[in-house]
């Protein structure tokens, strides 16, 4: 199997419901995150991380994603002619991610599921491994995910997951990994993953979040997942569950990831994440910070 990773997929063919009426004729991926879509910070970590083809797996309605990357020379040009040539330099910028990130898109087909989307975009993946993020994750480090994540798998050359420390009290949100040993450095070898159990069922203090290394030996599953869902036409194609099977055989590792995790999903980890973003901005940050003391100092009506 390669050690190297090159390739990676953006799933991006939801539908934001969660957001509506936000997203209503918005794609949740473009809504922003300070000064750029969500999806871009994306890219942005894939491309930082030595990722050379990255593909966006869309569905009807998502064309907005495809005309952000789209190099744009036309409007470059008129705003350099203008004298505007910051936000030319910052749009060029852009189109280039579409260049250094080798960006396809692909048509979503098949069953209901985070799954499908994996499946779609790992043909003609050979023995390589690929990156899955998703698209309404920002992660703010020093290191990007992407990177912890490739670290961990030229570890080990086995699938990895993305895990972060929890409270116990929420394990019902999550996917929690079976934990067999740790390996230090925030490596630990698991032997599965229990979706959203009580408390007091959780069987460690990690919760699985966006970001898993796919291994060959996780699409056959997947595969596998789908043909049984053609058969029966029941139930969805998960992620999850192909690499609960895999895993049942065959190592798997979580990599404790060093950094912050905004989820965008709904509206008020929407709202943190920009928040938190508008905080971050040299610029913007002690105008916002003074104007939540002045709202907070405000009597109530």
């Amino acid at each position: 199997m390669s050690t190297t990773i090159r390739r990676a997929v953006i799933p991006a063919a939801g539908l934001g419901s969660r957001l509506l009426p936000l997203t209503k004729a918005t794609p949740k991926e473009m809504l922003p995150v300070g000064d750029k879509p969500v999806i871009e910070h994306t890219v942005r970590e894939l491309v930082a991380s030595g990722i050379t083809d990255i593909t966006i797996v869309v569905s009807g309605g998502k064309g907005l994603i495809q005309d952000h990357f789209r190099p744009n020379p036309a409007l470059i040009a008129q705003l350099r002619a203008d004298g505007r040539n910051a936000y030319a330099d910052a749009v060029e910028e852009v189109g280039d991610l579409s260049r250094r990130g080798h960006i396809t898109y692909l048509d979503q087909h098949g069953p209901y599921g985070n799954g499908t989307p994996v499946l779609n975009a790992a043909r003609n993946l050979g023995d390589e491994p690929m990156l899955v993020l998703w698209p309404d994750d920002v992660f703010v480090a020093g290191t990007p995910r992407a990177q912890q994540l490739i670290k961990a798998y030229e570890a080990t050359s086995c699938p990895v997951l993305a895990l972060l420390p929890m409270d116990p009290a929420d394990s019902h949100r999550y996917g929690v990994p079976v934990v067999e040993e740790d390996l230090n450095d925030g490596l630990l070898r698991i032997t599965g993953l229990v979706e959203k159990p009580k408390p007091q069922d959780a069987p460690s203090a990690y919760a699985a979040i966006g970001g898993y290394v796919v291994t060959p030996g996780i699409v056959d599953e997947l595969r596998r997942q789908t043909q049984r869902w053609y058969e029966h036409r029941t139930g969805e194609v998960y992620l999850t569950d192909a690499i609960n099977a895999y895993a049942a055989g065959h190592a798997v590792y979580g990599q404790v990831i060093e950094g912050r995790w905004y989820d965008t999903g709904n509206p008020l980890a929407y709202l943190t994440a920009q928040f938190a973003a508008a905080l971050a901005d040299p610029e913007y940050g002690p105008h916002l910070r003074r104007l939540a003391q002045e709202v907070g100092e405000t009597p109530s009506a």
